[in-house]
């Protein structure tokens, strides 16, 4: 019964989206030091698909070691440069850790810039099958020949519904829907928010999105780009380089623009991204948007002690 009683306690869990750059850790951390002052051990569990690398922290903004002192962070910096990581992979050590830190009676704050890992850290998500060997490699190889505009003509071309749904500019997105349509798979068309969200999670669960006035966002990322280079991100992705870094682990934002020695490709990228961020965010069935700039962690408590009441 006291088990029991403690889980029922840690629950709901709480879930802050946001695009990259608005400061969710720091988020997530005043959000734990408030829980424990309640009695609480929180305990933070990324929904990031760069962040798993071990070797990119600078470049993926990861929890710096003071940060990990202050709350401790989950499912970071596992997964070698090396290897391809997926969202099926993650989903499944996700809930582990969640399940694991509810039996424990702590309290999960689930930190999340990608929508997929998200989801799948807090839903059952039903993922589509990965590529057969060589599919994906074709398909980037083609891209970086090519360009992204050209491939997502031939995306229009296929799948004129699905094309709609992608960005031109959004490299991971159009790789993927031509890797479905070769595996005889339907992309998602245009208006499937099937696709994009659930409201049906595994655990009740505080989702919060964190917004900010979108010019007021676009200086902090180029801050943030300023000072992943003062810290040593070219190096850093360098030597991911030279080591032999997967397809998977290349895709996080800024590795092939500072493999070219171009910082502000990488600042308009992460820009473009930012704003993809914020309009997925805005779909999230039952998400609460709180201004990133205006106590959010006192409203994240706020909601999570009326659902424990």
């Amino acid at each position: 019964m006291l088990v029991l009683a403690i889980v029922a306690r840690a629950e709901p869990l709480i879930a802050i989206f946001g695009p990259t750059g608005i400061g969710k850790t720091a988020v997530a951390i005043a959000i734990a030091e408030r829980l424990r002052e309640h009695g609480e051990d929180p305990v933070a569990i990324s929904a990031d698909a760069l962040q798993v690398y071990r070797g990119l922290e600078i470049l993926t903004g990861a929890a710096s070691a003071e940060e990990r002192e202050r709350l401790e962070h989950r499912l970071l910096s596992f997964v070698p440069i090396t290897e391809t990581f997926s969202a099926g992979q993650f989903a499944a050590l996700a809930h582990t850790e969640i399940d694991a830190a509810l039996a424990e009676g702590r309290r999960p704050i689930v930190v999340g810039g990608t929508g997929l890992y998200l989801q799948a850290a807090l839903t059952d998500l039903e993922l589509r099958p990965p590529p057969p060997p060589g599919v994906r490699e074709r398909i980037v190889a083609e891209l970086e020949a090519r360009g992204a505009g050209a491939l997502h003509a031939a995306l229009a071309e296929r799948a004129p519904g699905a094309a709609e749904a992608v960005d031109p500019g959004d490299r991971t997105r159009i790789v993927r829907a031509l890797e479905l349509l070769e595996m005889g798979e339907e992309p998602a068309p245009v208006g499937d928010a099937s696709r994009l969200w659930t409201a049906d999670l595994r655990r009740p669960t505080v989702l919060c999105g964190l917004i900010m006035e979108r010019e007021r966002l676009y200086e902090r990322i180029d801050a943030r780009v300023d000072a992943m280079l003062a810290a040593g991100a070219e190096d850093e992705v360098r030597r991911a380089d030279a080591a032999g870094a997967s397809l998977t682990a290349r895709k996080a934002l800024g590795f092939g623009e500072l493999l070219r020695g171009d910082p502000d490709a990488m600042k308009r990228r992460t820009r473009n991204y930012a704003k993809r961020q914020l309009t997925w965010m805005r779909r999230l069935e039952g998400a609460t948007l709180l201004d990133a700039e205006a106590d959010p962690a006192g409203r994240v408590l706020s909601l999570t002690l009326e659902e424990d009441s």
